[in-house]
């Protein structure tokens, strides 16, 4: 025989409907730049969730769940179990736990309940699933995304000033410092962390960490931690060890790609990324990467800017100590490989978030130093930091994470040696000031580079910076990159001495000391380097040495790329000179533009040397190195008043062509957030020598708000000109309703 079962008895839904006002709660969250559709909330606040019954709520228990990836547990703090009235039926060692409480505006006899649910402040960030059960009856409430909250103070990002919060999380257009020294240029770029599809992005980045990977439940638990969060994605946004954001190319090779300095935006990276599959984007390097990690950072609610460090090191044997090597060849002196090296400038991230993994008494709190640029491996992932700027300032290098490598950064003592043609090698100097200039950021509210450098070290020169160097060489480093122990040990170094003319300083010999008469060198600018003109320089020397001295003087100009790195030899000349004592004697040093044009297209700057051996003293060798950094061309680009949203606007770029030369292959790349949703590229007729073009384009806005419009101009003979305006986009203008 065989039964069959008889449907239950119809029963009415206990749930009408639900409204998360995402609009009203995204505004009060501050993520309504985000979306106003998709509900998007900062943990440690409350937000309004509009529940209607089909019956009075008579306090029958209505029991929510929240739960974040697919292994949620109550222990891991991925799942909340919570009730209305609330109980505390829930595991004692529940994580995280939700509440939930109902707003003055309810009316619990209709059955119109307004919901206060609270994310606790160490919510993991991600997608949250949100659900009320009522007797047998669930209703989906709504998926929601969790951030950090840098309003909350009981968040580990909390932030106490509201104008840098403004700066720090909410601006969308910021300042990357790049150049040299002799040169700090400014360069605008859109971090956009407010477009179209952000937050499925940086969440998509999370996910595809080889923590996730690995262990998905541990991954998710962790997002609690903003220690944890932003070295994952300090690893993530390079593509060293997994599917990251950003291929890492400084050898010139951009064919299959885009030359790391047509970028000035986040958003058309991360988009591109994602569109490919999550396949790394061509090309970048150092600003590239720490501006992109800045806008996901930001999207993710971490209070952070972009830091550029001039004259970094790059310490490879953590000893503090750059060793510098200079060939003897044809063209002069130039650099030799070697696994030290003295960048230009590095750009990285500073991340404001507390520590209480290096210290209970808050002494390490505030700004971390975290750098997605693959230099070196942290825990045997291309990665950096967070690494502690107090701690930096302190010397205490043995603390986590890879404070040793940030401290060379900054504070290492550069050694620069001569190899002759025989092999052997010529101590030139020993600078203990080099490393770690003018350490720049934006300023808080305005477009002025401010100087950080006394955050990371001492003053120069003071017997404080040295008692702190001294201590930090002196340090155990093997907690540093957070593994506990070290492959090796570093063998102790001593501490160096001044050189002087190639010869040691030593109590014990008969040499030259550093208080003895020498020789100066030093190079002088005639006019501002200028991209399109000829390069003038002078080489000033100076003899402290009696008598007439004859010396060979040899000057060779080099195409540098940034970090250090040699691409092209320009121009060489020799000659010989007779110093009298105590007086100035110049060399003019002329670079046509013919001469430097082709090569400068794939560098950063031109390095210009000078030997100089003095024929009256063995080995009386001298060095003076000078870094040219062109300015481009002037350009200009301009919007006629106020633009709205929607509406179509004009902008008007205006060029004009410096040599004598015809620009071909020209191209203009315009974008800015809010005013084009990708970046738009316009072909250009040629250009002949000294014409002038004048381009005009729409604009149709799509955000309101003072957005800025940026411009790109390349060609056959200069890369990447830009330049830039503010467009203040008014909201959407709407036509009056009239009743008759």
């Amino acid at each position: 025989m065989c039964y069959v079962s008889m449907p239950r008895r119809w029963e009415r839904s206990i749930f009408q409907d639900v409204d998360f006002h995402p609009k009203i709660n995204n505004t009060e969250h501050r993520t309504s730049e985000i979306s106003e559709r998709q509900l998007i909330v900062r943990r440690g606040q409350a937000f309004t969730v509009t529940l209607r019954l089909y019956q009075p709520f008579n306090g029958e228990p209505l029991i929510f769940t929240a739960r974040t990836g697919k292994h949620a547990s109550e222990d891991r703090g991925t799942l909340s179990v919570f009730t209305l009235p609330e109980s505390v039926n829930r595991s004692p060692t529940a994580k995280a736990v939700w509440r939930v409480g109902l707003n003055g505006s309810s009316s619990p006899a209709n059955g119109i309940l307004n919901l206060a649910i609270l994310p606790p402040s160490e919510t993991p960030i991600g997608k949250w699933n949100l659900m009320v059960r009522q007797r047998d009856q669930d209703r989906h409430l709504a998926t929601l995304t969790v951030l950090f909250n840098p309003w909350c103070p009981a968040d580990a990002v909390f932030l106490g000033d509201e104008n840098q919060r403004q700066e720090y999380v909410m601006n969308e257009q910021g300042i990357v410092y790049t150049g040299s020294v002799n040169h700090i240029r400014g360069k605008l770029w859109d971090y956009g962390q407010f477009e179209e599809n952000m937050t499925k992005i940086c969440l998509k980045l999370l996910d595809l960490n080889l923590k996730h990977l690995a262990d998905p439940a541990d991954d998710d638990s962790a997002r609690c931690n903003v220690v944890y969060v932003s070295r994952v994605v300090s690893a993530m946004i390079n593509c060293s060890d997994d599917r990251g954001v950003i291929t890492g190319e400084w050898k010139g090779r951009y064919n299959d790609g885009v030359n790391p300095t047509r970028w000035n935006g986040s958003h058309a990276i991360l988009t591109k990324w994602l569109q490919s599959g999550c396949h790394p984007v061509k090309y970048g390097q150092c600003w590239v990467f720490a501006a992109v990690m800045c806008s996901v950072l930001r999207l993710l609610g971490i209070p952070c800017r972009t830091v550029t460090n001039f004259q970094s090191a790059h310490d490879t044997n953590k000893n503090l100590i750059i060793d510098e090597y200079r060939c003897r060849t044809n063209y002069g002196v130039r650099e030799k490989q070697s696994p030290d090296s003295v960048w230009n400038f590095h750009v990285w991230v500073e991340a404001w978030m507390k520590r209480p993994d290096l210290a209970a008494d808050g002494s390490y709190d505030g700004w971390q130093v975290l750098d997605p640029t693959p230099q070196e491996q942290s825990n045997g992932v291309y990665c950096l930091g967070p690494a502690s700027v107090k701690a930096i300032l302190k010397g205490n290098v043995g603390l986590k994470y890879d404070n040793p490598f940030v401290f060379a950064e900054v504070n290492a003592d550069n050694v620069v040696w001569i190899v002759n043609k025989d092999g052997s090698q010529n101590k030139i100097s020993s600078d203990t000031k080099r490393v770690g200039k003018y350490i720049s950021t934006k300023a808080v509210g305005s477009g002025r580079r401010f100087d950080i450098t006394n955050t990371y070290k001492y003053r120069e020169g003071t017997k404080k910076e040295r008692s702190v160097f001294e201590y930090a060489l002196a340090s155990d480093y093997s907690e540093a990159d957070g593994s506990g122990d070290t492959d090796e040990e570093e063998e102790e170094e001593e501490n160096e001495t001044v050189w002087n003319g190639g010869k040691k300083t030593d109590e014990n010999e008969n040499e030259p000391t550093p208080d003895d008469p020498q020789l100066k060198l030093r190079f002088k600018e005639v006019s501002k380097p200028r991209n399109g003109k000829d390069v003038k320089l002078k080489l000033v020397l100076n003899s402290q040495m009696r008598g007439n001295r004859p010396v060979s003087i040899g000057i060779g100009v080099q195409a540098m790329t940034y970090n250090g790195r040699p691409f092209q030899d320009i121009q060489y000349e020799r000659l010989e000179k007779m110093l009298p004592f105590g007086k100035d004697v110049s060399v003019s040093i002329v670079v046509p533009f013919s001469a430097y044009s082709k090569a400068m297209l794939h560098s950063d700057n031109m390095k210009v040397s000078a030997v100089v051996m003095d024929n009256c003293i063995p080995n009386g060798t001298y060095l003076a190195e000078h870094d040219v950094v062109l300015r481009d061309p002037p350009i200009s680009v301009s919007v006629s008043g106020n633009a709205r949203v929607n509406q179509e606007t004009m902008g008007q770029l205006v060029f004009v062509n410096p040599v004598q030369e015809t620009l071909q292959k020209c191209t203009l790349t315009l974008s800015g957030s809010g005013l084009w949703r990708e970046p738009i590229e316009y072909q250009i007729s040629d250009l002949k020598p000294n014409g002038r073009t004048i381009i005009k384009f729409p604009i149709v806005p799509h955000r309101a708000g003072l957005k800025t419009l940026m411009a790109d101009f390349d060609c056959s003979l200069f890369r990447d000109i830009t330049c830039s305006c503010p467009v203040n986009v008014l909201p959407m203008y709407f036509e009056p309703t009239y009743c008759y």
